[in-house]
């Protein structure tokens, strides 16, 4: 009896189909868990595996989209060797480099089928979720949730935020898709959209998201409509910040921080803003130290433990991260790292330039994450991490898949 091939086995075929919908399961479970996420992205790496074409892999390891960041993996597995601390803190240094070995998976999954759109949607109805949730948790704020964050109900404020961003960005393009229609479609995806953004500024507000947002908006400006458009949305942009600023009681706190710190730093009480100009001032020391290969992966809290030794106030706190991802990836890994961290962003960058609503999620995903990481270690933090390489590697695989003209029997 002849069996068949492996590329017409029935198992696999099943396996393949199991594979689209655990990693539409991934994403409709990052913006809520992250221990059904976890356990989510290993059963799609088991079910994904044995279907998968190494040819594949291989094609999108060669592209510089889908190499840099298993080098960037590489380079923090090698970084464990001449790093001064015990294995344990080496092994969790490396954990936020290990999700990068999935970015070339989603692409050539997302190459071969046609996941991409249910991924995105599974997301969306997801965050609709989070967002209802955010409300009732505004107006009932003795329910139990998982998050101390005022109109968060799990996670962080900060992770909301970047969720509700991609999803506000996303719909804002589908609108100007459909609005040569009066498609009613488009009316309710403008109303979810300002819903998004209502949250994050009046409800839950991330400084971060403040600016990430109206970068966004003027580069779909300046994509969608040229000069002429990036000039309208920067007088739209100017009225409506100034609309918000008098009608956000929030926001002007939220702001107002930043400012307060600058101005009394090390004087007065403690805020994030004041902790991380004191983290930067700290991580640039870091980095001169040893400026070429860094300090070696698992490093970051060793560092501050040291410079914290005989300090008060904000310059004796131990941190486990710099809020920089530049920083968090220079002080392990050196210049070299940071080159190479930069280099596979702008290789990003470059895959999304065309047009598509594939090529703009991509590109809002990959911005996000490179204005966010001025400010946090996006890409090592769990959800952020993950909102990127989920986000921009089936982005990725959907535009390769179309400019290839490559179908799912490839």
């Amino acid at each position: 009896m002849v069996s068949l091939p492996l590329a017409e086995s029935p198992t696999r075929a099943r396996l393949a189909r199991l594979a689209d919908w655990l990693v539409v399961a991934v994403a409709v479970s990052l913006p809520w868990s992250t221990s059904a996420t976890s356990i989510l992205l290993v059963l799609w790496l088991i079910a994904l595996i044995p279907t998968l074409d190494w040819l594949d892999v291989r094609r999108e390891l060669m592209t510089p989209a889908g190499g840099l960041p298993v080098l960037l993996f590489l380079l923090g597995l090698v970084g464990m060797a001449w790093a001064d601390v015990s294995w344990l803190e080496r092994w969790r240094g490396l954990d936020g480099f290990l999700k990068l070995l999935a970015f070339p998976l989603l692409m050539a999954h997302a190459r071969r089928s046609d996941i991409g759109l249910r991924v995105f949607l599974g997301f969306l109805a997801a965050c609709i979720a989070l967002l209802i949730a955010s409300w009732v948790v505004t107006i009932w704020p003795n329910l139990p949730r998982g998050s101390s964050d005022d109109g968060v109900i799990v996670k962080s404020y900060i992770a909301q935020s970047a969720e509700f961003t991609l999803c506000a960005v996303g719909l804002i393009y589908v609108v100007f898709q459909r609005i040569n229609s009066h498609s009613l479609h488009a009316l309710i995806f403008i109303g979810i959209a300002c819903a998004f953004l209502g949250d994050i500024i009046f409800i839950a507000t991330s400084r971060t998201a403040l600016v990430i947002i109206p970068v966004l908006l003027l580069l779909f400006a300046a994509r969608q409509f040229g000069v002429k458009g990036f000039a309208v949305a920067i007088i739209g942009l100017i009225f409506i910040t100034t609309s918000v600023w008098l009608t956000s009681g929030h926001m002007r706190e939220r702001v107002d921080e930043i400012f307060t710190a600058t101005e009394q730093h090390n004087i007065l009480n403690v805020t994030p803003s004041e902790e991380r100009l004191e983290f930067w001032k700290k991580s640039l020391g870091f980095v001169q130290d040893a400026p070429w290969f860094g300090h070696g992966t698992g490093s970051i809290t060793q560092m501050f433990r040291k410079s914290a030794f005989g300090q008060k106030g904000v310059a004796g706190e131990i941190s486990t991260n710099p809020h920089n991802q530049t920083f968090a990836v220079a002080i392990q890994l050196g210049i070299f790292g940071a080159l190479t961290l930069w280099t596979m962003w702008a290789c990003h960058v470059l895959l999304f330039r065309g047009g598509g609503f594939e090529a703009w999620v991509g590109l809002a995903v990959v911005v996000q994450n490179i204005i966010g990481s001025l400010f946090n270690s996006f890409l090592f933090d769990f959800t952020e991490g993950w909102l990127y390489v989920i986000g921009a590697g089936v982005a990725a695989g959907m535009v390769r898949r179309l400019r290839n003209g490559v179908t799912d029997q490839s």
